[in-house]
Order: structure tokens, then sequence, then C-alpha cells
């Protein structure tokens, strides 16, 4: 049984495969396994994977029958993983060379944690690197385990053993699944994070929670809250209340009004009676 299973879920994505694939030949730990689940491409993206791994004993690829979404074949992936230390790739991005090495060595080092989590590098289409996103460390289930943030980021990596104390990931989730299953964990075992760049992360247009998907990836988070706070018996109304206008936003839009406030022509309007609701603003 290998060490490591990585889990691949690709729709559509076999065009930016080659680059995913060269950063696991590269690894330092080559004690792994590639489980790859195809969520029914409408391309030619399993030709191009089947193409490119031919030969690799360590790359099992599976097929949905048809297209289930990313909740069902995430979910699925972890049912054919055969090692106990498994985390997620996506098919356009990329490891750093001691991805794989570091999280192994974290997970032996702290047997009570259920995820190991690190830093991921923000790339543009071409996978050039552009900034470093910094998770944090997560010790209580306060707002930042709601991970508004990407407090818990790429690379996230998990026991099997302790996921399978949770519900799962949830299978009704069509963007977000991955916020979701990270407060089940929170919220059954510590977690733990590196600090360390170990993942390159691509946008480009078609990506399933970025550019034009980021407003359906919000919705689908918050869907991903509401279910958090039935299993925990508590309200996010207030949460959400204050998160549906951005902070910044509000914080700008304040910002605009006290400067209006204070401005010599609107204090001159006060005093000639020009602006009665000046004393409400």
């Amino acid at each position: 049984m290998s060490k490591f299973s990585v889990l691949i879920a690709n729709y559509n994505n076999g065009h930016f495969f080659a680059e995913c694939y060269k950063s696991l030949v590269a690894q330092t730990e080559t004690d792994w396994e590639a489980v790859i689940l195809d969520d029914g491409s409408t391309d030619n993206s399993l030709e191009v994977i089947k193409k490119i791994t031919d030969g690799d004993h360590r790359v099992k690829i599976n097929q949905n029958d048809q297209n289930r979404g990313i909740g069902y074949t995430k979910r699925r992936l972890i049912d054919l993983a055969e090692a106990e230390i498994c985390g997620f790739l996506d098919p356009d991005d990329a490891l750093a060379p001691h991805a794989l090495a570091t999280v192994l060595k974290t997970h032996s080092e702290y047997l009570e944690a259920g995820l190991v989590y690190s830093n991921f590098v923000r790339c543009d289409e071409h996978l050039t690197p552009v900034s470093v996103h910094k998770a944090k460390q997560i010790t209580e289930l306060d707002q930042s385990y709601y991970n508004f943030n990407a407090e818990i980021s790429h690379f996230v990596t998990f026991k099997k053993q302790i996921y399978k104390k949770t519900s799962g990931i949830d299978p009704f989730l069509k963007i977000a699944e991955d916020k979701d299953w990270y407060m089940k964990m929170c919220e059954t075992a510590p977690v733990r994070y590196i600090d360390e760049d170990l993942y390159l992360y691509r946008i480009h247009d078609t990506g399933i929670s970025t550019t034009k998907n980021a407003e359906k990836a919000l919705f689908w988070h918050w869907v991903a809250l509401i279910k958090m706070a039935e299993r925990r018996n508590i309200s996010v109304e207030d949460l959400f209340l204050q998160s549906y206008v951005p902070k910044n936003k509000y914080d700008h839009a304040l910002s605009k009004l006290n400067h209006v406030k204070n401005s010599r022509w609107a204090k001159l309007g006060n005093t000639l009676g020009l602006f009665k609701i000046f004393k409400k603003l």
C-alpha cells in the first residue's frame, strides 16, 4: 500500500494536466498513488490523461457514469484511495517538489491531527507564480474556522480514519464542498498548519471558484455555513448580516460619508439651513 493517495477530480481540465503530473513525478517522496476520477468530461481529457500517464502503475484512472458534480466526485475519490493519508490536487494545479514528504512528516509528528495544510502560491493561467497566500493555524471553532479568508488552504491533506468520523464530503454541494468538510474536520480533531508554500494554484477563467464563478462559490460557502450551524445548534444570522455587505465596502462608504460630513461646504450648508438632515447623517 502506498504512503500517500493524491486525489484528482477532473472535469474538462486535461489540457492542464501535463504540468500537474510533472509535479507528481518530481516529488522527493516517491511512494504515492494518484487516483484520478473523471466526472463525465465533454472534451478529450481522458485520452490526454491516459496518454500522459501511460505506463505509470502509480496512476489509477476511473470514471463516473455521468457528470455528478464536485461533491460526489471527491467523496468517491476518498473511497477509491488506498492510503491512510490523502490529499486533493486539482488537475490544473501542481505541487512543490517536497510537498508530499513535508505533509507526511507532519502527519507522523502530529498523530492526533486530522487535517494538515499549507500555504498556496497564486499563479497565472500559465502557472507562473504571482503571489503567496498564507494560511492560518486554527486552534478553536471561532470565525477563522469558517474559512472566509482561506485560513485553511491548499495543500490540504487528511487522515482517512479521522475523516470517517465525520459525515464526509457532502455530494449536494456544487462548489465550496471543501469549506464544508474542512469545518467538519476541525470539529472532530485538531488540525495542523505548515507555514510552507506547497501548492501552485492556477487562476484561469474556467476555474470552479475563481473569476466569474467567485459569487457562486460564496453562495455555496454560505450553504455550508448553514449546515455547520445546524450541526452545532448555533445561529449564523448575525454573521450573515455582517458579511452580506463586505466589510471593506462598508468601511469605504463610511469613510466617504465622514468626508462629506466634515467638508466645509456641508458645514456651510448646514449653517444656512440647506441640509436639515445633516445631523442625521
